[in-house]
């Protein structure tokens, strides 16, 4: 049965509103994604239990929600508030958080993200590791969260297409040395070597720093082998997820 909400004073619609908020997100385990795209990948992709509501605006003429799947209907002017782009669709998801964060266990490849701030970064290297087929992307302590509306724009459903956790990379790091697995930081100590030097691996796990300050020193520590990319022109360096791109185009998972 659709719901019609009219008031901005209607309980349900302050909940979805305090989801702008990672505080809010955390405490109710769920989140909001926006816009035809990324609602059409969720439907695609999870099951029909993650999601706790389907939203449309009265004027939405789209034709990927039939009105009969609809949970709610709200009035545009409330659109227009719970949207966060400024082309507003007027087609809304509330999904429910993943109950697991535990590493797959027969994965090969994974990305690790070390207090990476920038949203749109971390969107897009969500979606490039999903483009090149690693088997988790991991979010240290520090880095922004993967449920900001950015971070999921960025990633064009990628986030959904392999598991993303938040864990402590320390503790992460452990587990995948057990599974022999090896760890390479990207930084420019003395002991770094050109990742074109290297031979792709059938398994490997690579870590990406902060936009300013890098891999920490004590993750660098943990890691087998530090590697660089070798820039030739007069940048001083690489944006994060450039750097990401090509490196994991060479350790690509096949």
């Amino acid at each position: 049965m659709t719901n019609r909400i009219t008031s901005v004073q209607n309980a349900q619609f302050k909940q979805w509103r305090k989801l702008h908020q990672a505080k809010y997100r955390k405490r109710l385990q769920t989140y909001l994604i926006e816009g035809e795209h990324l609602v059409e990948e969720a439907l695609k992709h999870l099951p029909e239990a993650a999601f706790e509501a389907l939203i449309i605006s009265e004027n939405y003429r789209g034709e990927l929600i039939a009105e009969d799947k609809v949970d709610y209907i709200i009035t545009q002017s409330m659109s227009d508030q719970l949207s966060q782009t400024p082309a507003n669709q007027g087609v809304f998801a509330v999904l429910k958080m993943p109950l697991s964060d535990s590493l797959p266990q027969d994965g090969t490849h994974y990305l690790l993200i070390d207090n990476v701030q920038d949203p749109g970064n971390v969107g897009t290297m969500i979606r490039t590791a999903d483009a090149f087929n690693y088997d988790a992307v991991i979010l240290g302590e520090g880095s922004v969260d993967i449920y900001n509306d950015k971070v999921l724009r960025a990633t064009q459903g990628s986030i959904w297409h392999l598991p993303v956790l938040t864990q402590n990379l320390r503790d992460s790091i452990k587990i995948l040395k057990h599974k022999n697995i090896p760890i390479l930081a990207t930084t420019l100590n003395e002991q770094a070597v050109s990742y074109q030097s290297l031979d792709s691996f059938n398994a490997c796990a690579i870590i990406m720093g902060n936009e300013g300050q890098g891999v920490s020193s004590e993750l660098i520590k943990f890691a087998d082998q530090s590697v660089y990319i070798p820039m030739p022109g007069q940048s001083e360096s690489l944006n994060v997820a450039v750097a990401t791109g090509i490196l994991l185009s060479k350790f690509v998972n096949n």
